[in-house]
């Protein structure tokens, strides 16, 4: 709406003011140029009104001039001159000294010889003058040529020759008061009307602007502090078909499309927000990882170390053993079968320790023409004996025939050993594990194949292509690092083999590693 604030800060104030301005001059010229109008019209009035006054004074003291009756002339014109719109009559002569006059004490006189008068003594009317009466009265003169006539030169008193065309001038005075109050009427009328007319424009104009211009601009002010506080949903209400509401239209355009921008802006910045948390917390989780995995190796040093330490007893009482086996007298057979016993016990437990020392030592990487079948005998050893505890059954059908491959046996019983510790986790306290070695594809591109199968609950679909991924894991915090499978393809990868997985939910999984066979140029 008008900002009465700050009225000429407004557009509608600005305009009011300059159309109040043009309004204004407009009526000022307007009103000059119908005074200066009226007031010529006046004057042809005045002439006229003269013209007539002075004939009516001339035909009242014609017959005086004609007969020489000069007292009854003097008394016509100061009875003239008596009357409200008369003040002023002389007869004068052409160098203007008064022969006859309303105010007798004018005659003789010589009065001052002016354009309008001089005009009358040649015989050319003229308009108007204003001269001063002797009472200081302004008087508006009318000089009117007395013309010399046919019954005025064959009079008995005729004193002018035929010849002469002019005889005198009648000036006849009028009081400027009259015409100077309607002058004054005029112009307080004038300025009235006028006013009366800048102030009704200048209302009807601000009615107008306050509609069309100054409410749209106000509604189209108010819309932009709804849209800059987030108010989206209230539109800006103007249905005219002008230029303010095409820009109405167009800004509720526009704030429905900023709208779905902010939408989407904040659809993508929790988006943003969610994937950053979800990072967070996979580099926390990996952090984590990393400290477990810090302390496995930690804890399997620790074990290599006691797995070494107990090699020493181990070799002693195997050796003892043997050394009471022989001195026991042979009828003693339960005493036998119980050193027997010991004895195979603890060759078993120093087997078991040189396979832990075996992979936990950490020499130079060396690829040697081995044996699968051995190899997998080997660790499935090493990891018997907890296989029997958590009551798992294992499998194992080695193919026969195999030909040795170009590996390095330690790191390839690491991925081994890696795949059934994750089976044996998979399937906690029951469940089978299937061991199968074979020769898959045609020469020369042949591969021996390792088939790793458990019982256990599988995969889900979409964790499938992240199981190769670092540090993740679906074991519970604690128990797994999410290193094993990563490591083991790279282990994998890096003997110019590969890993394949197949898992349905509630059946198990199975994992498939392929190593190639050299061909024989190579071998």
């Amino acid at each position: 709406m008008f900002n009465f604030r700050r009225p000429f800060g407004s557009l509608a104030g600005k305009l009011i003011v300059v159309t109040g301005v043009m309004l204004f001059g407009g009526s000022l010229l307007v009103g000059l140029l119908y005074f200066k109008f009226s007031e010529n019209i006046m004057v042809h009035s005045l002439m006229r009104h003269g013209r007539a006054s002075a004939d009516l004074v001339e035909r009242a003291i014609h017959d005086g001039m004609l007969n020489a009756r000069f007292d009854a002339m003097q008394r016509t014109l100061a009875a003239l001159a008596n009357s409200e719109d008369i003040r002023d009559i002389k007869v004068l002569k052409k160098d203007g000294t008064v022969v006859f006059a309303s105010d007798p004490g004018e005659l003789g006189n010589q009065v001052p010889v002016t354009k309008a008068f001089a005009s009358a003594a040649r015989g050319i009317e003229s308009g108007p003058e204003i001269v001063a009466a002797r009472s200081g009265e302004k008087l508006v003169t009318v000089n009117l040529p007395i013309m010399n006539e046919r019954p005025c030169f064959n009079a008995a008193c005729h004193v002018h020759r035929e010849d002469e065309n002019i005889l005198g001038v009648l000036q006849t005075g009028f009081p400027t008061t009259a015409i100077e109050a309607t002058r004054e009427r005029m112009f307080q009328g004038t300025l009235f009307f006028g006013t009366i007319v800048v102030v009704l424009a200048s209302t009807m104009l601000a009615l107008i602007l306050y509609h069309f211009v100054s409410k749209p601009v106000a509604e189209l002010e108010g819309g932009m502090k709804r849209l800059a506080r987030g108010d989206f949903e209230t539109p800006i209400e103007i249905h005219s078909r002008d230029e303010m509401g095409l820009l109405a239209e167009t800004f509720n355009s526009m704030a429905g499309e900023v709208k779905r921008y902010r939408e989407h802006m904040e659809d993508w910045t929790q988006s943003l927000q969610d994937e950053v948390d979800k990072k967070t917390a996979e580099i926390v989780n990996a952090q984590e990882q990393i400290i477990n995995a810090e302390k496995l190796a930690s804890l399997g040093r620790m074990a290599a170390g006691v797995a070494h330490e107990l090699n020493s007893p181990l070799t002693g009482i195997v050796t003892f053993a043997h050394l009471m086996r022989e001195r026991t007298a042979p009828d003693k057979k339960q005493d036998i079968e119980d050193l027997d016993t010991i004895i195979e016990q603890a060759e078993r437990c120093t087997k078991i320790i040189k396979g832990m020392l075996g992979f936990a030592r950490k020499g130079a990487s060396e690829a040697t023409e081995t044996d699968v079948n051995d190899l997998l005998r080997e660790t499935v050893g090493m990891v018997q004996n907890q296989i029997k505890v958590q009551n798992i059954g294992i499998e194992v059908a080695l193919g026969e025939g195999l030909p040795q491959i170009h590996i390095d046996p330690n790191q390839l019983q690491q991925v081994f050993l890696n795949l059934i510790t994750n089976a044996v986790d998979a399937m906690g306290e029951h469940g089978r594990i299937s061991i199968a070695t074979r020769l898959v594809g045609a020469t020369p591109e042949q591969n021996v194949e390792i088939e790793i199968t458990d019982t256990g609950p599988g995969i889900y679909p979409n964790n499938l292509d992240k199981i190769f991924e670092p540090f993740f894991t679906t074991k519970p915090v604690g128990k797994g690092t999410g290193l094993g499978l990563p490591v083991s393809y790279g282990i994998v990868k890096k003997h110019d083999g590969d890993i394949v997985v197949k898992s349905k939910l509630g059946e198990g999984t199975s994992f498939f590693v392929r190593l190639p066979v050299p061909k024989p140029e190579e071998a």
